[in-house]
């Protein structure tokens, strides 16, 4: 049931989390994980018109949403990154990923799920290359101004040196303008579905701002 769910995230943005967080105990599956999975499969079988829609208007412009829920993990207490690129209005692509290491702050994982976010977006770059397209100063959506600072500030201060140098490489690529870090707030968080449960009136609204519309799937 696992491995089918994961082949829908491919199209169903909306229940990549809970699917992603379900994967997790597949080597020791209990009885309450049983349950959770049965739990989306009775979402799916009362929402199953439900679909991505791309309108034929949309823009090429690239924006995308980064952000992480802080030690979310109860057994490890590690952080879950969640991020979403669009394509103009139109959603191309998205990750909800558990965290390596154990973030010592909001910030850590915060940052962290930024340099996960843009080394997707330098694949989605190199892509669009492809295609005679060529895109610079790419925003990324992050909901956390200390992360955005430490993207920022090319020096490596003590209170950062803890964090894996993989995860630096985003300074880089913000000093090159290949991307540039933006404030959202948190109520336009779009990348919040991919970190944590919601309630049942912020999900429905990050629903519609991905372009997730009833009718659209057959």
């Amino acid at each position: 049931m696992i491995g089918s769910l994961l082949y829908l995230t491919a199209s169903r943005p909306d229940i990549m989390f809970s699917v992603c967080l379900c994967a997790r105990f597949q080597s020791c599956p209990k009885e309450s994980h049983l349950h959770a999975v049965k739990r989306i499969l009775r979402y799916l079988n009362g929402s199953l018109h439900l679909g991505l829609w791309y309108p034929r208007s949309s823009s090429f412009s690239l924006c995308s949403y980064s952000d992480a829920d802080f030690a979310g993990s109860i057994l490890d207490r590690k952080s879950t990154s969640g991020t979403c690129q669009l394509l103009g209005q139109s959603l191309v692509s998205w990750c909800s990923k558990k965290q390596n290491s154990v973030a010592l702050s909001t910030a850590e994982a915060e940052y962290v799920a930024a340099g996960l976010c843009c080394s997707q977006i330098l694949w989605i770059k190199q892509q669009l290359r492809d295609f005679e397209v060529s895109l610079d100063h790419i925003p990324i959506k992050c909901d956390n101004t200390s992360a955005i600072n430490l993207t920022k500030n090319p020096i490596q201060h003590s209170r950062t040196k803890h964090i894996d140098i993989r995860h630096h490489f985003i300074r880089n690529h913000v000093l090159n303008g290949d991307v540039v870090l933006e404030f959202v707030d948190t109520n336009n968080q779009l990348a919040d579905i991919f970190t944590k449960p919601l309630n049942e009136e912020r999900f429905n609204f990050i629903k519609r701002e991905l372009g997730m519309l009833d009718g659209v799937a057959c």
